[in-house]
């Protein structure tokens, strides 16, 4: 509808995966190659982990074109196949007519099929789609395929792509042996806020645009918070902005097209009234066990008139009493605002002494909780790992000091780490539990958390150099 009037040759913003719009910024593009000479160089299984909306499918897409000629893909997009229908599925793909062959014999041709296609300098790579959504079952009989080779070298080399929860799949006691056999691990993060801004341009010179920029940094910066950096997401804010422009009669997006893009998305759920009018009985009856979980999945903060929330944040992102003289203890990255009185009124307290100190001091456990993080993300290599039980947006200081008291009950809180960030402008609370030198040891102290964590939190393990590049 709007490609003549910004001179575009073809929609910018799909989210069909379509190839020509792969950016390899913000290490896409290294990944593409690291994934390449993985599976040209390495026998094994590799792992691709990614949030919903991350660009898993558009990496997988692009790494089938990309990979050698001697290659053959296998792309299995169907996580509920059955483990029995694994083996026929992985046969079709490969033009192997097996259907009614028993499942002894249909292995046996398909080994053989593979063989031949060894000796003619060929093998095969197969790629998993949704692998987090794949029964264990299902998973076990694809690591019982990985398993045919020849005297020397396997024959398939197999690729899982699949949101954070394939990781507490994995870290299952009876994934072991899957779990032993990859080699390579790769995450797709969201993209940070000066990424969001390239990754726009990208996609609208590779749709022929030739002008200047059509969003207005303020507007970058709306996408950028609204959609957490996933590039989904982005995509479908940016072509509703776009939209929103036209029907004005306008060049330029600003603020006021996000918002209304925003809107129409619905891209924060709402809270359900019977989920609410629950929230608040459990409350009301004092039933502290039951309501604590509730904590987590509040809604967005409530208005803030006072700045009270924002001041909070931007105490503890600069608040210098235990960083090195002249040195902020987390820095915000908040950028000046350039909308006006409006976008102005949106910035957090220019100064920490908007916030009283006293309301701090009224959260003791928050305060030595984020001392704590600061101090472990100063001292630990980045290549260390810890269990990331949730990130909240809602950093209301008394909540957190709640749940502070609540969990040291349950687990030792010296092991409970704050992190105050900023993901895509938006401040939030990441909640880590221990340090470790290895993934393996943090999802075997995964596995020992209380069940209600693991079931209510659904937290995963990062590196430490992910968590400190959410600032």
């Amino acid at each position: 509808m709007y490609l003549d009037h910004y001179g575009l040759s073809e929609p910018p913003f799909s989210i069909t995966p379509l190839t020509d719009f792969f950016y390899t910024g913000a290490r896409r593009g290294s990944t593409l190659e690291a994934l390449i000479y993985a599976l040209t160089h390495v026998e094994g299984i590799v792992k691709v982990v990614g949030e919903v909306g991350s660009g898993k499918t558009m990496l997988c897409r692009v790494l089938m074109e990309r990979l050698p000629p001697a290659v053959e893909t296998v792309y299995l997009c169907h996580p509920a196949l059955g483990p029995d229908e694994l083996l026929y599925a992985v046969a079709d793909e490969l033009g192997l007519n097996l259907a009614g062959e028993r499942q002894t014999q249909a292995l046996k041709a398909l080994s053989q099929a593979l063989i031949d296609k060894h000796v003619a300098g060929k093998y095969v790579v197969v790629l998993v789609d949704e692998a987090h959504a794949m029964s264990i079952e299902t998973l076990e009989a694809l690591r019982l395929l990985s398993n045919l080779e020849t005297g020397r070298h396997k024959l398939l080399r197999i690729v899982l792509f699949g949101q954070p929860e394939l990781d507490t799949l994995l870290s299952r006691p009876q994934m072991r042996q899957l779990r032993d056999r990859i080699t390579h691990s790769f995450q797709m993060l969201p993209l940070e806020g000066s990424a969001v801004g390239e990754y726009l341009t990208f996609r609208l010179r590779a749709a022929g645009y030739r002008g200047p920029d059509l969003f207005s940094p303020a507007a970058v910066r709306a996408i950028a918070r609204a959609s957490r950096g996933l590039t989904r997401r982005i995509n479908i804010l940016a072509d509703k902005a776009l939209l929103a422009a036209f029907v004005e009669g306008s060049h330029r997006i600003e603020p006021r097209h996000v918002k209304l893009a925003i809107r129409d998305s619905a891209l924060v759920p709402r809270r359900r009234p019977f989920a609410l009018a629950l929230t608040l009985c459990l409350l009301a009856a004092g039933l502290a066990a039951g309501a604590g979980w509730f904590y987590r999945i509040l809604p967005l903060p409530e208005a803030d008139p006072a700045g009270t929330v924002q001041a909070t944040m931007t105490v503890l992102l600069s608040k210098e009493s235990s960083a090195p003289q002249g040195q902020a203890a987390f820095a915000s990255t908040q950028p000046p605002p350039e909308g006006g009185a409006e976008e102005a009124s949106r910035e957090p307290p220019a100064s920490a002494s908007a916030f009283p100190e006293s309301a701090l001091d009224a959260s003791p456990l928050l305060g030595q909780r984020v001392a704590a993080a600061k101090k472990l993300l100063e001292t630990r290599p980045g290549d260390s790992y810890s269990v990331q039980l949730f990130l909240t947006n809602d950093i209301r200081p008394a909540r957190m000091e709640r749940f502070l008291q609540r969990a040291r009950e349950r687990i030792e809180l010296e092991k409970i780490y704050v992190y105050p960030t900023r993901t895509g402008g938006q401040p939030n609370f990441a909640v880590l539990y221990g340090s470790f030198d290895t993934r393996e040891e943090g999802l075997a102290a995964l596995e020992r958390l209380p069940s209600g964590y693991r079931s209510e939190f659904a937290p995963i393990v990062r590196r430490l150099d992910e968590i400190k590049a959410m600032r």
